[in-house]
């Protein structure tokens, strides 16, 4: 599977969430720290479509900022009913950018050659 380009990773905010948009499909980056790492999730609780990138991030846990449902962003659960999930998507860090496999159409998009400008 292909890798899609997200967002530098200069502009994700550390101990939080970014909201990216690749096609139609809306996205949560969050950067975490200890240990430091890159968590790629749909933005969009399952409970009621919060934003999840809008949440507050505690460890490795986001609380969605309409009804608290807290989800664990290293396995994709929820921390009060495992019924509850997000989908979580590998992710890379190449040359100081985030890159997820996200499936879908989007994937079907060729990676930038190192020689040629990124696409915006």
């Amino acid at each position: 599977m292909a890798l899609v380009e997200l967002i530098p990773l200069s502009r994700c905010r550390v101990g939080g969430g970014t909201f990216v948009a690749v096609g139609d499909r809306e996205l949560a980056v969050f950067r975490l720290e200890d240990p430091e790492r890159i968590v790629v999730i749909d933005n969009s609780c399952p409970h009621a479509s919060g934003n999840l990138s809008g949440g507050v991030v505690a460890g490795n846990v986001v609380q969605c900022p309409w009804h608290r449902w807290e989800f664990d962003l290293d396995r994709g659960v929820c921390t009060h009913s495992a019924l509850a999930r997000v989908r979580r998507y590998p992710v890379e860090i190449r040359d100081g950018v985030v890159w997820a496999e996200i499936g879908g159409k989007e994937t079907q998009r060729a990676r930038p050659a190192k020689d040629m400008p990124a696409s915006a």
